[in-house]
């Protein structure tokens, strides 16, 4: 991996257990262990580094997207993909919490289309519910909005996901 890499595996870490305030050049160069003119350099400032972070979202959420195509189930498909890509779900959750910043909206708009499309014909498949398009949606979203505002450093694990998902999927039959 190379300087430039590493820098923004790094801070896409940060932002994504402590967003934006966390997000600071020097400690970005004490976790990386190479000198700040070193971010300079590939950077130039913040600004641009966090472009270089919210590609690497889009990027991510193209992967996990490929592999939710492939699930032909939520427990334990689905939940494994989940805990393989934490950080990103992560990342994903302060573009949420921070999305009255146009630049983090946007790129939450184009992540919920890769990620959310493909969830939403694994849970459609599992789940079996006689809804309109419409209704599936609004609850989807619904689901989504609570997830991220549930979901912590500490909670994305299998047995977490799994209870979660188990009462989503209670909820749902309520309204099929």
């Amino acid at each position: 991996m190379d300087n430039k890499e590493m820098w923004i595996k790094t801070g896409y870490e940060i932002f994504a257990v402590s967003g934006i305030n966390g997000l600071k050049i020097e400690t970005l160069a004490k976790k990386v262990g190479i000198s700040k003119s070193s971010f300079y350099h590939h950077f130039v400032d913040l600004e641009i580094f966090m472009t270089h972070l919210l590609q690497h979202h889009l990027q991510q959420s193209r992967i996990i997207g490929q592999k939710e195509l492939a699930c032909r189930c939520i427990d334990p498909e689905l939940i494994e993909i989940l805990i393989e890509h934490k950080i990103d779900l992560l990342f994903n959750r302060q573009l949420r919490v921070n999305r009255q910043q146009k630049l983090y909206y946007d790129t939450l708009v184009q992540t919920n289309q890769i990620v959310g499309n493909s969830f939403v014909m694994v849970w459609v498949k599992e789940l079996n519910l006689k809804l309109t398009p419409r209704q599936l949606e609004a609850i989807f979203e619904l689901a989504l909005e609570n997830f991220f505002l549930q979901i912590n450093t500490d909670n994305i694990h299998q047995s977490w996901l799994s209870e979660y998902f188990t009462n989503l999927k209670r909820i749902a039959h309520n309204f099929g």
